[in-house]
C-alpha cells in the first residue's frame, strides 16, 4: 500500500459521529472511488485473480467453484463500485450546479456594475458639460461686463466733450 492508500484509510476510519451523516457519505463515496483507481488497487486484484486461478490449476479448489466465487465476487464488486462511482457523480454535478449559480449571481453583479459604470460616466458627461455651459455663461458675463464698461467710457467721453463745449465762452 501506499502513502495515499493509508491516508484514504485514515479519513474514512477518521470520520466522526459529528459530520453530517450526508457529507459522511459523501467523503466516503470519495475515498473508495479513490481508493479503487489507485495502482495499490490494481495490484490487490491482480494479486487476488492470480491467486484464485493458481489455486484452481493447484487443485486447491475446484475449477467451477473458483470461477463461481470470482464471478460472484467480481459482480459484486462491480455494483457497488458502479454505485459509488454513480454517488461521487451526483455529488460533483451537486457541486458543479452550485458553483454554475454562484457563476450566474457573478454575472449578474457585474452587469449591475457595468450600469453604474455607465450612470457615473454620465452623470461626469453631464458635469463636464454644466462646468462648460458655466464657463460659457461666465464668459458671456464678462464679455457684457466688458461691452458695458465701453458704453459706459464711450458715454462718459460724450459727456465730458459735451461739458468742455458748455464751459467754453459763448462768442
Amino acid at each position: 500500500m501506499n502513502k495515499n492508500d493509508h491516508s484514504i484509510i485514515g479519513n474514512l476510519l477518521s470520520l466522526s459521529s459529528s459530520i453530517d451523516p450526508r457529507e459522511r457519505i459523501r467523503r466516503i463515496a470519495f475515498a473508495i472511488t479513490r481508493a479503487v483507481g489507485s495502482p495499490t488497487s490494481i495490484i490487490i486484484h491482480s494479486v487476488i485473480f492470480a491467486g484464485s486461478f493458481f489455486a484452481a490449476y493447484d487443485d486447491w479448489i475446484s475449477w467451477d467453484r473458483m470461477l463461481l466465487i470470482l464471478t460472484t465476487i467480481v459482480s459484486l464488486e462491480a455494483i457497488y463500485l458502479s454505485i459509488f462511482i454513480q454517488m461521487t457523480i451526483n455529488f460533483t454535478t451537486e457541486d458543479i450546479e452550485e458553483v454554475s449559480e454562484d457563476i450566474e449571481e457573478m454575472q449578474e453583479d457585474i452587469g449591475e456594475l457595468q450600469e453604474d459604470v455607465e450612470e457615473i460616466s454620465e452623470d461626469v458627461e453631464e458635469i463636464t458639460e454644466d462646468g462648460a455651459e458655466d464657463e460659457a455663461a461666465e464668459e458671456r458675463r464678462k464679455n457684457e461686463q466688458k461691452k458695458t464698461l465701453v458704453d459706459i467710457q464711450t458715454d462718459l467721453r460724450k459727456l465730458m466733450q459735451d461739458i468742455e463745449k458748455l464751459q467754453q465762452p459763448k462768442q
